[in-house]
């Protein structure tokens, strides 16, 4: 098996998604079913509705990556049922929230509206804070946050719309789960504006000011999440922390920053942002032990790479099918984990999803 990492073309460029890269107003539906098949008597559905990200965009719009995080979820759900499970992705790759809540969520609502669906999950934002983030850095004179602070006040307000929504029409649905959104271009924003504050006169550090709108936005997400019975997969702590102890304080770097239920909005971002800042790294040399790194971001410093083969997808319809076995046998998969679950950003976004997973559909 070998990762897939594009380089970026126009395609990639105009659909280019959550936190890194080059704002683009365009955007691209890339629908996909995949079913995983067990030769099993019955089969369930699992449904995604998000931007590039659950899409599987790997730089161009007529392939995704066959196993991006949907597909690994519904992997699993498949081997712990003993069931076919068709994965269904409604995705729109440069979709900002409103977008995916009105013409996916709401729009598209049929798809988990089948019987046959066991979970649903969503994922939304990161083109909001894309674009507000360029117009940011594109900045001089005196620093302008508005633009910052008001997408994070948009997606706050979509992500519980999402829920109340998916709520509302996923009847058959046993798990709902959201993913909050990791920070690709961690190291590349380790640099001034252009702009000045205001009040101190100074350019400012972005990854300085980013990190701490992302913690807020995360801890919104499960938080919600918690409100509205729905489980949140923590994919910044799954992305952007080590798999050990490297700051000796007893605890494995991606547990200590998980979001802690209870813990409030201001207390989760001191967390993050201050105690716990040093122990975070960019995805792209994401460390599972002392001596292995894995790089979980593809060559476009955005999105997660991929183990496999893709799915074509058809540029005028933006839709593509398909079915096959599953990658992994039963018993390649050990307490719930696929040999690969730590070594590519979808197969461990996917992982973090499917820890959800009902024992029984």
């Amino acid at each position: 098996m070998s990762v897939r990492r594009s380089g970026l073309s126009l395609a990639a460029v105009l659909a280019a998604t959550t936190l890194s890269g080059t704002a683009m107003a365009s955007t691209i539906n890339q629908n996909t079913s995949w079913t995983i098949n067990r030769s099993a008597s019955q089969t369930y559905r699992v449904v995604a509705y998000g931007d590039s990200i659950f899409a599987g965009y790997n730089g161009g719009i007529s392939s995704v990556a066959r196993r991006g995080a949907p597909v690994v979820e519904g992997e699993y759900a498949a081997q712990k049922w003993g069931s076919n499970v068709e994965v269904i992705r409604r995705t729109k790759s440069g979709a900002k929230a409103d977008d995916i809540y009105n013409n996916k969520i709401v729009s598209e609502r049929s798809y988990m509206q089948d019987a046959k669906t066991r979970v649903v999950m969503f994922e939304m934002c990161g083109n909001d804070y894309l674009q507000a983030r360029s117009a940011f850095t594109d900045q001089t004179g005196t620093c302008n946050y508005s633009g910052l602070q008001n997408a994070l006040a948009t997606c706050t307000t979509y992500m519980e719309r999402g829920m109340q929504t998916i709520n509302q029409y996923a009847t058959t649905a046993k798990v709902k789960v959201i993913s909050n959104i990791y920070y690709p271009g961690y190291d590349a924003d380790n640099v001034l504006t252009a702009c000045t504050d205001a009040t101190t006169g100074q350019k400012v550090n972005k990854q300085q000011y980013f990190l701490p709108l992302l913690a807020r936005s995360n801890w919104r997400a499960c938080n919600l999440a918690a409100k509205y019975g729905f489980k949140c997969a923590d994919a910044f702590a799954e992305m952007m922390a080590s798999d050990y102890d490297r700051n000796g304080d007893g605890q494995i770097d991606s547990a200590a920053i998980a979001y802690r239920a209870g813990e409030t909005e201001d207390a989760y971002v001191q967390r993050i942002s201050v105690t716990l800042r040093s122990t975070l790294r960019d995805a792209n040399g994401h460390l599972a032990n002392s001596s292995t790194s894995y790089d979980y971001i593809q060559s476009d410093n955005t999105h997660p790479t991929y183990t496999g083969s893709t799915i074509s997808v058809n540029i005028f319809s933006g839709s593509g099918s398909g079915s096959a076995a599953p990658t992994y046998t039963d018993s390649q998969v050990v307490n719930g984990k696929n040999p690969d679950w730590n070594k590519f950003g979808h197969e461990r976004m996917g992982w973090s999803l499917s820890t959800f997973d009902p024992a029984t559909p």
